[in-house]
């Protein structure tokens, strides 16, 4: 399934994974197959997570980052689900041949 990808010209980042939406900043950035699918790998946690735990999850473990690395930068780094996408944003098949629940290897 394809996602739409939509361009929000005052988004703060270059890339935002909104079930089922891909938001962009820039209409470059639509042809950007890496970060395409870093997104497209946020997609399948949000579907994974029936998207409302997803982000429970995504909030609470920043928070706890936050706490750890008091740092923005660093608590999202190593966000879990933001770990398994940096690390895969580049093979370009993976967001379709992971497993179910993956992103528990970047824990």
């Amino acid at each position: 399934m394809r996602y739409p990808v939509i361009v929000v010209k005052k988004m703060r980042v270059a890339g935002m994974a909104l079930y089922p939406f891909i938001l962009v900043s820039h209409k470059n950035a639509v042809n950007n197959r890496v970060l395409i699918h870093h997104e497209l790998i946020h997609i399948k946690q949000q579907q994974e997570m029936l998207v409302i735990f997803f982000y429970i999850a995504y909030l609470f473990n920043y928070l706890l980052n936050l706490i750890k690395y008091r740092n923005h930068h660093q608590a999202y780094k190593n966000i879990v689900f933001e770990r398994e996408a940096y690390q895969n944003e580049q093979n370009l098949v993976y967001a379709k041949n992971r497993g179910f629940w993956w992103w528990r290897f970047y824990l």
